[in-house]
């Protein structure tokens, strides 16, 4: 426990620093809208090509994560429909409700892994946010259409979102690099190498500088239920699958990890284009991201 609390204590600093800095306004309210564009398009991008491109992950992996992954989402959402059978919230709020329980936020558990488990690890998870992101976009798309209400959703712009999302792009070119056994060219590793290790310290600070902590006056319900539901049952629930499956050792620590972990920023975006409850969402992605701080290293010290 103390070894994981060392190794997650930066990244979570690193959070509180953005935040910090934001409401200080330093270096100006512009900078981290950009410093995010940043990241999200350039950094890490880099930094998924250029370590998956280096690692030599087992064919098996690929299969077993992928469906683990299926698994998980499949159980994951039988539960929160249960909780919406109990609890029976307006379509706005559940839609809020089950972004928080299923989502997660890819900066962090890039920054996680790679602190926790090393470049296999990261590797890994990784691979890991390639195959879950298009999922869960196209699984919270349908959610909306369901509970929303929000007239029809259109398909194919989703479909564009998630081809051209830079992460996605990064793993299966940094997948392919390693499949093929490519290598880097000393050149391009001395420009991809720099920016990789800037992506992880820039891009936990642009998640501090987004969180909204006065949406968390008066947490609601709806606020506690879907954060324990992904802050605990959704780790207790990955790794007993795990173990029906028959995985061990570091695919389990990744799978537990990834299922741990805050839900994505990029939920509010979604609440508040497709007719969710954004507000509501910006409480549950800011309390989320604090209460992560205690629950990661607790659950993580019980299930690994």
């Amino acid at each position: 426990m103390p070894v994981m609390v060392q190794a997650l204590t930066p990244v979570f600093v690193l959070i509180l620093l953005g935040y910090l800095f934001r409401r200080w306004h330093f270096p100006g309210d512009d900078f981290w809208i950009q410093a995010e564009r940043f990241t999200y398009y350039v950094l890490f991008p880099a930094m998924l090509i250029f370590k998956l491109g280096q690692a030599r992950v087992p064919a098996s992996a690929y299969g077993d994560i992928l469906v683990l992954i299926l698994a998980m989402l499949v159980t994951m959402t039988l539960l929160l429909a249960f909780l919406q059978w109990v609890w029976r919230w307006p379509g706005p709020v559940f839609s809020s409700v089950f972004q928080g329980g299923i989502r997660f936020n890819s900066y962090v558990a890039l920054a996680a892994a790679g602190m926790l488990l090393g470049d296999e690890g990261l590797s890994l998870i990784a691979i890991a946010v390639a195959v879950k992101v298009p999922l869960l976009n196209l699984l919270c798309i349908l959610m909306f259409s369901l509970v929303a209400g929000n007239g029809t959703v259109k398909l194919k712009p989703v479909l564009k979102a998630i081809v051209s999302n830079p992460l996605i792009i990064g793993s299966v070119v940094g997948m392919a690099w390693s499949y093929f056994q490519v290598g880097f060219h000393p050149l391009v590793a001395g420009i991809l190498e720099p920016l990789s290790d800037l992506a992880l310290p820039l891009g936990l600070m642009t998640v501090g500088a987004g969180l909204q902590l006065k949406a968390l006056r008066g947490a609601s319900m709806p606020f506690l239920v879907s954060s324990s539901a992904k802050l605990v049952g959704f780790p207790l629930l990955t790794a007993a699958l795990a173990l029906l499956l028959g995985l061990e050792g570091l695919m389990v620590q990744v799978v537990v990890l990834l299922a741990a972990l805050p839900t994505a920023t990029s939920s509010y975006i979604l609440a508040r284009q497709l007719g969710g409850d954004a507000p509501l969402m910006a409480g549950i992605i800011s309390g989320q991201t604090l209460l992560a701080m205690v629950t990661i290293p607790l659950l993580l010290g019980v299930l690994w």
